[in-house]
């Protein structure tokens, strides 16, 4: 069993979840860096973070929310994915809400935050689904771009069972230039399913959880357990 994780990972931890019986290869499909942005006030605004480099590259910056409860225009946090909310804490501030992807916290910011008004710190390729919803329920959005995304497109010649995804934008650039023939497609959760079903009529096997111990464990549990 050839397994191809289109990221860099620690592998003490796959040979953990997996066992030593798979040969496993992790190849970086996109490069991103943090953008040097002058910081300015946050007064009135609830902040959205759909990753962790969005949250790291903002903390980079100088940014300071308030984060005083009390206070009438204290900054409400709203994070997708465990691993975005974690990078938030490392940085000392608490999240108001954590969803699991950009369509759930989409439809509730439309059903219980009408009245808020929201800044984005995102990537320059982040998905368009905010921009695209809240502005049409006259919310008040608008996203600042803190990092940049390079697809790096890699030519893969090596042919695996199994290839794993972890964002959109990973998709993109493997499919730039390789094929998902002859392999089973594994996905971190259904953002990134949707822009494999773009390429591929192939099913695709779905985390559960947008975080890496989801994504291994559903590999043991599909991919080994039934071989």
């Amino acid at each position: 069993m050839k397994i191809l994780f289109t990221k860099n990972i620690d592998p003490s931890i796959i040979s953990k979840e997996l066992g030593e019986d798979i040969s496993v290869d992790c190849v970086e499909v996109i490069k991103t860096n943090s953008l040097q942005i002058i910081p300015f006030d946050l007064k009135d605004y609830s902040l959205i973070f759909t990753s962790s480099k969005g949250v790291s590259s903002f903390f980079k910056s100088g940014f300071k929310p308030n984060e005083d409860f009390t206070a009438k225009n204290y900054n409400k946090i709203y994070c997708v994915g465990e691993k975005t909310k974690r990078e938030v804490r490392k940085n000392g501030f608490g999240t108001f809400k954590v969803l699991k992807n950009a369509d759930t916290l989409s439809k509730f910011i439309i059903t219980h935050c009408q009245h808020e008004k929201f800044l984005h710190f995102c990537g320059n390729i982040a998905l368009d689904v905010l921009d695209e919803n809240l502005p049409l329920q006259n919310i008040s959005y608008k996203k600042i771009t803190v990092y940049n995304t390079e697809e790096l497109n890699p030519l893969i010649t090596e042919k695996y069972h199994v290839n794993v995804f972890f964002s959109p934008s990973g998709v993109r650039s493997f499919a730039n230039r390789n094929s998902f023939d002859d392999t089973t497609l594994v996905s971190i959760g259904e953002t990134t399913a949707n822009e494999l079903r773009k390429y591929t009529s192939k099913p695709i096997l779905v985390s559960e959880g947008n975080n890496l111990m989801s994504v291994l464990k559903l590999i043991k549990k599909e991919i080994l357990n039934k071989n």
